[in-house]
This record gives structure tokens, sequence and C-alpha cells, in this order.
């Protein structure tokens, strides 16, 4: 039923508990996941001050979010192979980093890669519990045209 599952996350408790919804689903259908790690970039519109203040971007930050990025999919990849001994023959598991606004990215990956379902956590890391779903995830549900599953 599903060939492409793709898995957004931030290296939160809910996008793991995703993590492991997708590879049920994958190993029944023989799926290819794809876990999506977003940098959000730095806007001068979300600056308060004087874009002259500001100091200018710097190559390690940008090298530390990636380093960051791939210890959040390694995370992500080890949960997968810890509870699909056996089960994961038949799954590709691939990884991806890119830069923008999170709904935005998410939305774009959804459509080049011509995924069939995604599996979301119902919010991020944020340190915030809501009660309501987390506003990345919102947006994504909000604008999809393609199925999702949210994970509590």
């Amino acid at each position: 039923m599903y060939e492409k599952i793709l898995i957004p996350t931030d290296g939160s408790e809910n996008a793991k508990r995703a993590a492991k919804h997708a590879v049920e689903l994958a190993s029944k259908d023989k799926a290819n996941i794809i876990i999506l790690h977003i940098i959000e970039e730095f806007t001068t519109q979300t600056a308060v001050l004087p874009i002259s203040t500001l100091p200018e971007p710097c190559e390690s930050i940008c090298e530390e979010l990636n380093r960051q990025g791939e210890e959040i999919i390694q995370d992500i990849k080890e949960e997968i192979l810890e509870i699909c001994p056996g089960n994961c023959e038949n799954i590709t598991i691939t990884s991806l980093i890119t830069y923008g606004k999170p709904y935005l990215e998410i939305l774009k990956v959804m459509q080049d890669k011509d995924v069939d379902l995604v599996l979301m956590g119902a919010s991020g890391r944020h340190g915030l519990d809501r009660v309501i779903l987390g506003s990345v995830t919102e947006r994504v549900v909000r604008e999809s045209t393609k199925p999702l599953m949210i994970i509590p």
C-alpha cells in the first residue's frame, strides 16, 4: 500500500514513536523510509536587532547544526534497527537534511520524493507540551495533499 514513508524528525520522543510506527508499516509493505531533518534558516525577519548589528553568518555554526542533524537522524535509525531485526531486510532507509522553514521543507520533500505517507509527531521538542498539535505539524496537516499519520 505504501512505497515511500517520510519521517520528519527534530529528535523529539514523538518523532521516535513515529519511526516505530513507520517500521511496522514499511515491513508489511516493503516500503522505503526517508528520515528528514530540517535546519531552520535564520532570517532577518526574525531578528529584533538592526541587521548591521548582527554577526556575519559563521561556517562553524552551519557545521555544528549539520552535525547535530546527523546525530538526530542516527538516533532515529538506531531506534528503527532496534525494533526490526529481521524485518528491515526489505526496507531501504535513506536520510536527508535540508535548510528552510520546517513545514515548507516537509511539504516540498513530500512532493519531490513522491511520498505516499508521512508519519510525524504531534509536537516537537520545543519544551512545551501542547494540548493541540505543534505548529509545524498543524501547518503540514492543513496544507498536505498526501496522507498523514500523527503520532502523540
